[in-house]
């Protein structure tokens, strides 16, 4: 066992080494680097061995995530919080060794989960677990197998079809005082973000990251969930942006995503409505322009990789269909 040495600073610095391997670590008390090279010690011959899953648990497994992978993604604040909620919540087996978590561990949360909250936030969760166990078991090789490959997911939640109205629309921009002068608060600031996304789609995070750097002729550039994209920007799109000159010096509406999102919501509510959240403005361009634009265009606008996506977002009423091809059927002479 290696000896604790008393630092100039009234500390306590151990080292040691496990086949080859050093580790070190400083201390307030003698006492504390002696357990911390115990338990250090005991991981890293079993990490040696390959048997890491025998001392380490589900909790370390996500701690480990999210140091070293969360940073790598453009949403590592976000999932960072997902990671620490899954500690609290109730059948979470986080103390569970992953040498000893079965698909029943995984099962039982699951189920516990979905007395309390949706199938979708559930369905997430799993992704985001299921990940994290298998970078466990593919880089780190602290499990064999990804348990939850074997437990059933809840079933897909049914896609929103929310379409904000014109009416509704108008009441929004009314309570947040907008007019189509320079901008004088924050919410007509949220009401041009408003606009650009009924407009062009865009999501909340992409609209406030837009700098002015971004704004070309025609065309504006967002960063979203799968890359950069070029968005087509036509004259009303271009007023909308000119409007917010001024408000600030780099970024093109000066908003955070947090605080769109929570004036949004507060002026919804001030506007009197109910039912419709900003995200729904992506539904409602994209049913108004997919009568305009050929499905490709459409997903490479929304940045869809793939045309099924079109079909989430795509939310016409059949009475609308019902009329345009009645529209477009060639008159009959009769006979």
């Amino acid at each position: 066992m290696a000896t604790p040495l008393k630092t100039a600073q009234g500390t306590w610095r151990i080292q040691i080494e496990v086949r080859g391997q050093r580790d070190s670590g400083t201390f307030p008390t003698k006492r504390e680097a002696v357990e911390w090279a115990a338990v250090r010690t005991t991981e890293m011959r079993a990490m040696a061995t390959g048997q890491a899953g025998t001392v380490k648990t589900v909790a370390d497994a996500l701690k480990e995530y999210a140091e070293k992978v969360s940073p790598t993604k453009k949403g590592e604040l976000k999932e960072q919080v997902r990671l620490r909620a899954f500690l609290g919540q109730a059948g979470f087996p986080a103390r569970v060794r992953l040498a000893d978590l079965t698909p029943l561990h995984l099962v039982e949360w699951r189920d516990s989960r979905l007395k309390v909250t949706s199938r979708g936030t559930v369905l997430r969760d799993m992704v985001l677990l299921s990940h994290v166990l298998e970078t466990a078991r593919r880089e780190w090789r602290w499990l064999p197998s990804n348990p939850m490959q074997d437990v059933r997911k809840p079933a897909e939640p049914d896609h929103r079809e929310r379409i904000i109205t014109g009416l509704e629309v108008r009441k929004m921009l009314r309570a947040l005082g907008w007019s189509a002068g320079p901008v004088r608060s924050v919410g007509h600031a949220v009401g041009n973000a408003f606009l650009l996304a009924l407009q062009t789609g865009c999501r909340a995070g992409e609209i406030c990251g837009i700098q002015w750097s971004d704004v070309g002729d025609g065309f504006f550039v967002v960063d979203g969930k799968t890359g950069k994209r070029d968005v087509p920007a036509v004259p009303a799109t271009l007023r909308t942006i000119e409007r917010m000159r001024g408000y600030d010096d780099d970024f093109v509406f000066g908003l955070k995503t947090q605080s769109l999102d929570a004036m949004f919501r507060k002026y919804r509510e001030r506007a009197g409505l109910s039912g419709f959240t900003f995200h729904d403005a992506r539904h409602t361009a994209a049913t108004r322009l997919a009568q305009r634009l050929h499905v490709l265009d459409l997903c490479k606008m929304f940045g869809w990789t793939n045309t099924t996506r079109a079909l989430v977002y795509y939310n016409p009423k059949a009475t609308d269909i019902g009329k345009r091809i009645t529209a477009a059927a060639p008159t009959r002479s009769p006979r």
